[in-house]
């Protein structure tokens, strides 16, 4: 009789763990979500999860890091793709946006959780997102000789930012309206025009 090999490990669930977690996390705060609350909203045993992740804490981690992790590839997707800087930044602005809005619950759960994560998780993160921020002001740069390199930072974070206004408030506005509102707001912030590429959302 031929011995079974290791289990191996569904990368489905684990997706359905990391789906049901941010569902959770953003109704009522990751705090106050168990193991078992997630197993249920995933449609598995609570303990079902240990065999994807050691505790409440990599789940959380994992949340976070695949957010970084899509607006890091789409980064560097995009500069390796273009040579032009306008088109390079209303690309990157446009990517924001579109995770922004397609992802918008890992996202929120980002920004309202990224403080309760483990000290050297959390440093982690934020040295990736200032490495993922570094890129668009690496951009801008030649696009806005008249500002300082502070006030390219500055450019950068107030586009950012108003591209991820919309975590916290819902407007209502069907996703392709929201993303051109967004999508002119951002560029106004930078303070350049926009490509004329449209910007396609799926949510």
């Amino acid at each position: 009789m031929v011995s079974p090999g290791p289990r191996r490990r569904d990368p489905e669930r684990r997706e359905r763990i990391l789906s049901a977690a941010a569902e959770l996390a953003a109704r009522r705060g990751f705090h106050t979500v168990g193991m078992a609350d997630i197993g249920a909203e995933a449609g598995i045993v609570g303990s079902g999860i240990y065999r994807h992740f050691d505790s409440k804490d990599a789940v959380l981690v994992a949340l976070l890091d695949q957010v970084m992790d899509r607006l890091q590839t789409g980064a560097e997707r995009i500069v390796a793709a273009t040579t032009d800087e306008r088109a390079t930044l209303s690309a990157l602005v446009r990517d924001h946006i579109r995770v922004a809005i397609e992802d918008r619950t890992v996202l929120a759960v980002y920004h309202r959780e990224i403080h309760n994560l483990p000290e050297e998780d959390r440093r982690r993160l934020r040295r990736r997102q200032r490495h993922y921020l570094e890129d668009w002001v690496h951009v801008l740069a030649p696009l806005r000789r008249d500002l300082a390199d502070g006030e390219l930072r500055l450019a950068v974070h107030a586009a950012v930012g108003a591209v991820q206004s919309t975590l916290f408030f819902r407007s209502g506005l069907a996703p392709e309206r929201l993303g051109e509102l967004l999508d002119a707001m951002a560029h106004a912030c930078l303070g350049v025009t926009a490509t004329s590429e449209p910007l396609v959302t799926t949510s």
